[in-house]
């Protein structure tokens, strides 16, 4: 089991913030009496202290409770400091608090952009702007006595001496939420304000099973290397880090045994894309397909090197672009096939359509053979191995989210059941939905636990919960659904371009250079100057009132007609236009030169 951190490495779990004119200063307030952090508002530049600076009687600083120091990001003249200002308990993991941000607040150090010219101060306000919705990230957690990015299996075999190891240094850095901001402190040897944050999910429950008591916590964590938005991050990229990846583990604990069950979901991992222009579902674009099979081999190898074992199940539609890119992905898979990695299509919604999930007992009967052989990570009452997990169910569907999430907690919910058993809690034919209230919570972890996936990646819950959650289809699930497409298709075409720049800077993968962002590629020129969905909407919906007008009028004169068909026709004219450039008129990233 992790133990915690020697007491000279412990993080400050509370500390005192204050504003003075000059300098942040940052004070640890739990009991530690460590050394105090000043930042300078000029540069960010930051030092420990000893002792507080005098404040001007005139002018008393500001001064606020803050949880921890997310790191620090310079941009073109300043550096902006990003602290927790509230946090909630949301449970524990391993016997450890887990904490949910609530709240992040950052606190510019540009006191020298006074000094620098108007260009520059313009560009600074641009990417510090970018950072107000880096405040409203979500699902961002932490824990300052264990190391939440690691699985139970890898923290069990952690080393003696890696253990004792600052947290940060323990981390796996696909999994560090703010592993770019806390470069910073790292430099300065801030051992003490080093917070490691995951990104994802962290739900539990407790159930009765007769007289025994179940204790079961599902943790998402979302790997960071090619992180952002549904459409504006898609495949994969050279280096075979795809979309939206995910590492759910599954954690039960009953009786003095733990018991956790791993599984991974992540965009397929060829070089694609969808770019948005205003249709409902952009076509899929492969790009450079002669490297498909090279970058699956990449995917597939960091994969193995991680988990072991690998069984890749594709649930994509046969048909359509769907069709064509599965077929893509198989093919390329046929060259790195093995005994330790394997692939298997399923075709979710034609075998299962949009109400009968509980088809994918097919697709489990096909996969058994896999999880028996590859297992779980079982631990006795003394924390000794039993049983650990050699190998990993790798599903994706396009988004990575409302097929997965349903496939997921499929296989979630068997290996729960293979665990109890093997516990002596279950008979051989007893089953989760045996135990209404078991059956419950378990449904609505998992329901949760989708939702806050798919929030950060679409922007809306997951498609196809009420399944999830309540174990059939139903109508009101149905018209959910239809209400969160709406939204998606929505935050896709008009929000979700600034979002992604928003997370390319606080992840390092654009990194701010005056040499070139004074010369910014967000500056547009010709119709790009002028193009907005808004205005051109407004000009549709204009055309066709003054047409609706007109034509009321054409009882009374006959050129009302020849107006009223003038009107409808530019507003045909405006709609066919905005829908002919549509990629145009959306909202799409402006940051260029990834730096990874």
């Amino acid at each position: 089991m992790m133990e915690k951190a020697d007491s000279g490495q412990k993080l400050y779990t509370r500390m005192r913030l204050w504003e003075f004119p000059d300098q942040y200063v940052i004070e640890p307030t739990d009991g530690s009496h460590g050394s105090s952090l000043a930042v300078s508002r000029v540069d960010g530049s930051m030092q420990l202290i000893e002792k507080l600076p005098d404040s001007n009687s005139v002018r008393v600083p500001k001064i606020r409770t803050i949880f921890g120091v997310v790191g620090i990001l310079k941009l073109l003249a300043g550096s902006y400091l990003m602290v927790i200002t509230d946090r909630e308990c949301v449970g524990s993991y391993l016997g450890h608090p887990i904490f949910k941000v609530s709240s992040l607040k950052v606190f510019p150090c540009d006191h020298s952009l006074k000094n620098s010219p108007t260009e520059q101060k313009k560009m600074e306000t641009e990417f510090s702007g970018l950072l107000n919705i880096a405040e409203r990230t979500p699902g961002l957690y932490f824990s300052y006595e264990t190391n939440l990015t690691l699985s139970a299996q890898r923290l069990h075999d952690l080393g003696d001496e890696s253990k004792l190891l600052p947290l940060w240094r323990q981390a796996e850095p696909r999994f560090l939420w703010n592993n770019y901001m806390l470069e910073g402190l790292i430099d300065s040897k801030l051992d003490p304000y080093l917070l490691p944050i995951v990104q994802g999910s962290f739900h539990h429950f407790q159930a009765a099973i007769g007289k025994d008591i179940i204790d079961v916590t599902l943790i998402a964590r979302r790997c960071t290397r090619r992180n952002g938005t549904r459409m504006w991050r898609r495949g994969a990229d050279s280096d075979g880090y795809v979309a939206n990846f995910v590492e759910t583990e599954q954690i039960m604990h009953l009786n003095g045994f733990t018991a956790s069950f791993v599984q991974v979901r992540g965009s397929i991992p060829l070089l694609w894309e969808q770019i948005v222009d205003l249709t409902y579902k952009p076509k899929f674009e492969l790009v450079q397909l002669e490297e498909s099979p090279r970058v699956a081999e990449r995917h597939f190898l960091d994969l193995r090197k991680k988990y072991g074992a690998v069984l890749a199940v594709d649930l994509v539609n046969t048909h359509g672009g769907e069709g064509r890119l599965s077929e893509k992905f198989a093919n390329a898979m046929q060259h790195i096939v093995s005994d330790d990695l394997r692939y298997w299509h399923f075709d979710f919604h034609h075998i299962c359509g949009h109400v009968h999930f509980e088809r994918l007992s097919i697709l489990y009967e096909q996969i058994v053979d896999f999880l028996d052989r590859n297992g779980y990570l079982l631990l006795n009452e003394k924390g000794e191995k039993m049983k650990e997990q050699l190998g990993v169910v790798r599903t994706n569907c396009i988004d990575c989210l409302d097929r997965t999430n349903v496939t997921q907690s499929m296989i979630a919910r068997n290996m729960l059941e293979c665990q109890l058993r093997r516990l002596g809690i279950f008979a051989a034919e007893e089953t989760i939905s045996s135990h209404p209230n078991l059956d419950e919570c378990f449904k609505i972890l998992w329901a949760n636990h989708g939702d806050d996936i798919s929030i950060q990646y679409s922007g809306t819950a997951a498609l196809k919960g009420d399944f999830v959650r309540c174990g059939k289809r139903t109508m009101q699930g149905i018209a959910k659904d239809g209400i969160n497409a709406l939204l998606r298709y929505y935050f896709n075409n008009f929000v979700d371009g600034t979002k992604q720049d928003a997370i390319d800077l606080l992840q390092g993968h654009y990194i701010v250079s005056v040499s070139r962002d004074m010369t910014p590629s967000s500056q547009k020129g010709g119709l790009e100057a002028v193009a907005s969905f808004p205005l051109a909407l407004s000009f549709v919906l204009t055309g066709f009132f003054f047409a609706t007008l007109s034509l009321r009028q054409v009882r009374y004169d006959l050129r009302h007609l020849f107006f009223s068909v003038i009107w409808a026709g530019l507003s045909v004219a405006i709609a066919a236009f905005v829908r002919a450039n549509g990629r145009i008129f959306c909202n799409r990233p402006r940051l260029h030169k990834p730096r990874c």
